[in-house]
């Protein structure tokens, strides 16, 4: 295919945020040109979360691309906390008038929205080299590239920075023109994944006085499992044995019995922060996603934030191109910052309770303990404060 040298939006990055904008975007007729610095196959082996909220669905359908979320996907209405060696079930369906979240890996989104920007012949540009952004603090923005070895400029009316924490879009914004707010966690996930069904059919997220742990799953015969761990762990010290005598011991009994253990098919050590980076909007260049806003991954935030900026920003570009109203893509930073900022303070929240934290942080030791079983034993047995959590989970409207 012929790599166009003009395009009204060039998108940064192929990942959900930057092939959901392009579906909805081509669904309206509005031309655009993904450019990738990894391969097809790089970015189909992220492995990331799965818990998408309903507005993320919706979204999905609108693309055109949830028929086979809608056949595999996993609708959740409820999960369990786990602390004191008992479980307690949050009933979303019910706390919410009837939301729920689904179960569908990150992976398995990403895999069908590149099948569906492959069949309809848009033009996306993989293992784009040295990308470099120009003039978007004017009105004629453009991108230069390597790709296999030669040179190339795309001209734009607009550029959609979804390329992610480390990507060149929020890299390219002047240090003076961005505030970045940051808090880095004093520990790591280990997640491993396994082809074993889950300990239970719905999330199991546990406070355990040697730390978090989560059980959760991609299928009926997939799951994916994390324990909180410290940073300096080397990965070779953590054998698939030593990960499941641990992940049992944070569990409550019923649901220790119940694991059904087998050999990793992935294991990994992640980082945790909070990152927030305002304003989202610099003249014709707009942030999305991680490029924006990395939230820890308790709360289940991430891909669904990252969503919630592909609805404002496909929102405002529609009406822009089509209804000649360019209201939305004034607002656009304001608008997805005051769903970033309620996500953020949420995913921070949940995360403060659930995990152990270093004798030397203010939170932490017998005493921040004690705080945490005290608020957790104040939620199971209150349904208003239930109910604020659980409208969290599931996804504040839009």
């Amino acid at each position: 295919m012929k790599i166009p040298d003009r395009t009204q939006v060039a998108i940064i990055g192929a990942g959900p945020s930057g092939l959901l904008l392009s579906a909805l975007l081509a669904r309206e007729g509005i031309e655009t040109v993904i450019l990738e610095q990894r391969s097809p196959d790089y970015v189909l082996s992220r492995i990331r979360a799965g818990v998408l909220e309903q507005t993320t669905v919706q979204l999905l359908e609108r693309a055109g691309v949830a028929e086979r979320l809608h056949r595999e996907g996993l609708p959740h209405d409820g999960f369990d906390l786990c602390f004191g060696g008992a479980r307690h079930r949050i009933d979303l369906k019910r706390l919410t008038g009837g939301k729920h979240v689904v179960v569908y890996g990150q992976t398995e989104v990403t895999r069908d929205l590149m099948a569906h920007r492959q069949s309809l012949g848009l033009p996306t540009v993989y293992e784009a080299e040295e990308v470099s952004l120009h003039g978007f603090d004017g009105a004629q923005p453009m991108v230069r590239y390597v790709h296999q070895g030669q040179a190339h400029e795309l001209h734009c009316d607009y550029i959609a920075g979804c390329d992610g924490f480390h990507g060149v879009s929020r890299a390219s914004v002047p240090p003076r023109a961005i505030t970045q707010h940051e808090r880095v966690y004093p520990f790591g996930w280990l997640g491993v994944l396994s082809r074993t069904p889950p300990v239970a059919h719905e999330l199991i997220y546990s406070n355990h006085e040697r730390g978090f742990a989560l059980c959760s799953m991609r299928s009926h015969t997939l799951s994916r499992y994390y324990v909180q761990c410290s940073l300096q762990d080397p990965l070779e010290n953590w054998s698939d044995d030593v990960f499941w005598d641990e992940l049992r011991t944070r569990l409550d009994p019923a649901a220790a019995q119940a694991l059904i253990t087998g050999p990793s098919i992935e294991k990994s050590i992640a980082p945790l922060r909070s990152f927030v980076a305002e304003p989202m909007r610099f003249g014709r260049l707009f942030l999305a996603g991680d490029a924006a806003h990395i939230v820890p991954p308790t709360g289940a935030k991430g891909l669904n934030l990252a969503a919630s900026d592909v609805h404002y920003l496909s929102t405002a570009l529609i009406e822009h191109y089509v209804e000649d109203r360019g209201a939305g893509l004034e607002h656009y930073s304001a608008r997805c910052l005051a769903r970033v900022w309620k996500a953020s303070r949420f995913s921070w929240w949940f995360t403060s309770l659930m995990h152990r934290f270093p004798q030397t942080e203010l939170s932490g030791g017998p005493m921040g303990y004690r705080m945490q079983q005290a608020e957790l034993d104040y939620l199971v047995q209150s349904e208003a404060a239930q109910t604020v959590m659980a409208e969290n989970y599931v996804g504040l409207p839009f």
